[in-house]
């Protein structure tokens, strides 16, 4: 049996992330102590290996339960696990792609930049208050992950 702590500890799981997993039905609820602390069986950890590694390939929760709801069935045919990972596949080159638009409208933002000039003839805050300027379409808000966004700017 193991604590929350330990589950934690051996997958990289944020014990929030643990209790939020049993809230949504990815993970069984545990077993509790007389004093009401969690007790999980070794399948649980089993489990959250499986859940965190979807999640470190970027699957959706919903993913994520159907893929466990197939593995809970080995007998199932696997057919709908191709579907869902051949859509995320197609989901993660269009990000790929937009990344990639946003990178060279960004490369060419900045090389349009000498950094010599006062922010007043800065060609970067131009483009930026001006979307007329740039080459084309690079919408980086619409990757979903603003962190992605961040770190290209």
């Amino acid at each position: 049996m193991y604590s929350i702590g330990d589950l934690a500890r051996r997958t990289g799981v944020k014990v929030p992330t643990i209790r939020y997993y049993e809230d949504v039905g990815l993970l069984a609820p545990a077993d509790r102590t007389e004093g009401n602390q969690r007790r999980y069986e070794p399948a649980a950890l089993e489990r959250l290996a499986f859940i965190r590694h979807g999640r470190d390939l970027g699957l959706s929760i919903e993913a994520i339960r159907d893929l466990i709801a197939l593995s809970d069935h080995p007998e199932s045919p696997c057919a709908r696990a191709d579907a869902i990972a051949a859509e995320h596949l197609a989901h993660v080159r269009q990000k790929i792609a937009q990344l990639k638009r946003l990178e060279g409208e960004l490369a060419r933002i900045v090389a349009a930049c000498d950094a010599g000039h006062t922010a007043g003839d800065c060609s970067v805050l131009r483009a930026l208050s001006d979307h007329g300027l740039c080459d084309g379409e690079h919408d980086g808000a619409a990757l979903g992950n603003a962190s992605l966004v961040r770190a290209a700017g």
